[in-house]
């Protein structure tokens, strides 16, 4: 093998060594950034949780509320139909 052909070699080698450590590099920011992701997922699934559950309450005392609401006009149709 010619001494050409051997620093060939080597700059080939070398290129992908280069290659490897900017892929472990770029790998390694990626499985940062999918930690992150998963973080903030996990923070919005909570929240969402938490909304669904004061949404639920609220729904509950819209309608308590509004069952009150019927009884009451129910007593003043009776008190009218009694002074009527």
């Amino acid at each position: 093998m010619s001494v050409e052909r051997l620093d060939a070699l080597e700059a080939r080698i070398r290129a992908l060594v280069t290659l490897v450590q900017d892929l472990r590099k770029a790998n390694a920011g990626l499985e940062a950034e999918l930690r992150t992701t998963k973080d903030r997922l996990k923070a919005q699934e909570e929240i969402n949780r938490r909304w669904e559950v004061e949404r639920a309450d609220i729904k509950a005392r819209v309608e308590r509320v509004l069952g009150e609401i019927e009884v009451l006009e129910g007593m003043d149709e009776s008190k009218e139909a009694a002074l009527g």
